[in-house]
């Protein structure tokens, strides 16, 4: 499985929803960065399951054991290491899926390519379970970005048709004040409807997806390569990784399809000796290399897959149709919770450039 990724740093995420543990390896992290485990919880807290009423109950600490190279608070040049343990599994709830695949899962694709031998409980390696410790890796670059003077925040945009493009974010001067809020948005009485919208889908045994828009501020210019090496193949690249992922945007998107150049050009000025732009179209990255911008993108969450209704699929054994009720423990919307693994991959993505600009301009 490619369940590793970066160039100058080295992340790999091993585990199953419902095995042992889940875990990660970070390599290639410079000695002696500081490590705050306070700070690291108070993150990965934010998306951990059965807290609040649009979550999964199934519960979780998501407190990650370290085993190796973080050493009295500061990283002592070996690959750090980290395993989370699952308390609460319920393996019982998946025995069927081998034979009968959910729809708008991975079940049908993985038993196509692994042969059956996939483990099927909770998606296995496919759950969004992975993500705990993909926000372990995330937090951590977030707190290395901090020193540097880089921040990463995200918000939820829209959840089923709720949204807040009334309330847009200024893509010079962004401020998210939201940022650390297990449900981050602007506006409060958007944020009700999208509770209410959750609330009315569970109801329905059904689900909703939704719209995060996420923000990094404190990017020098020139970060990122031409081509293939750009920030948003990149960002796109680990935006990707993340489960219920259908979709990414920088800047404006796809709203740029319907501009004159005139409108979608960012036109240069100076402020205090600094070069800028006077708006932020183009989401902080031309030729996929920064400018110094604020960097905005958006990701695309589909609805939680499963859901409590019947459902149409098949037998595999007997190759015929057969209605699905999907069992165990899911959440209707799986969007604030994402929020957080959107900042980690972001964190990921950004440390991983700037450490091959730093290595780059040691061999110069």
């Amino acid at each position: 499985m490619s369940s590793t990724y970066g160039e100058s740093l080295k992340l790999s995420i091993f585990g199953q929803s419902h095995g042992p543990a889940v875990g990660m390896v970070l390599d290639g992290i410079p000695a002696g960065l500081p490590v705050d485990l306070e700070a690291l919880q108070t993150f990965l807290n934010r998306r951990a399951p059965g807290q609040n009423d649009w979550s999964t109950p199934r519960k979780e600490e998501d407190r990650p054991e370290f085993l190796s190279g973080i050493l009295d608070g500061f990283t002592c040049g070996a690959p750090i290491a980290a395993a989370i343990y699952n308390r609460n599994t319920r393996s019982g709830d998946y025995a069927n899926l081998k034979d009968c695949p959910r729809p708008g899962h991975a079940d049908y694709t993985a038993q196509m390519k692994y042969g059956g031998f996939q483990d099927a409980a909770g998606g296995g390696h496919f759950s969004g379970r992975l993500t705990a410790p993909l926000c372990v890796a995330g937090g951590l670059c977030k707190q290395w970005l901090a020193l540097n003077g880089i921040a990463i925040g995200g918000r939820i945009l829209s959840i089923a048709g709720c949204d807040e493009t009334d309330d847009p974010l200024d893509p010079c001067v962004p401020e998210i004040p939201v940022i650390g809020s297990d449900f981050p948005v602007v506006n409060p009485r958007v944020g009700e409807a999208m509770r209410q919208a959750i609330s009315q889908a569970r109801k329905d045994g059904d689900s909703v997806g939704g719209v995060i828009e996420c923000v990094i501020t404190g990017l020098p210019a020139g970060l990122g390569e031409p081509m293939f090496g750009g920030v948003e193949s990149k960002l796109a690249q680990i935006l990707y990784g993340i489960p219920a992922v259908k979709g990414v945007s920088f800047g404006d998107g796809f709203a740029v399809a319907g501009m004159r150049g005139s409108q979608c050009n960012d036109p240069f000025t100076i402020e205090d000796g600094v070069i800028r732009t006077t708006s932020n179209h183009c989401g902080g990255i031309l030729g996929g290399i920064t400018n110094a911008m604020p960097v905005i993108f958006r990701i695309a969450v589909k609805p939680t897959p499963s859901i409590a209704r019947p459902q149409s699929s098949v037998s595999l054994s007997r190759n015929c149709p057969q209605e699905l009720t999907v069992k165990g423990r899911h959440d209707p919307c799986i969007v604030p919770r994402a929020v957080p693994v959107a900042e980690a991959a972001a964190a990921i993505a950004i440390f991983d450039m700037l450490l091959g600009n730093t290595q780059t301009n040691r061999r110069k």
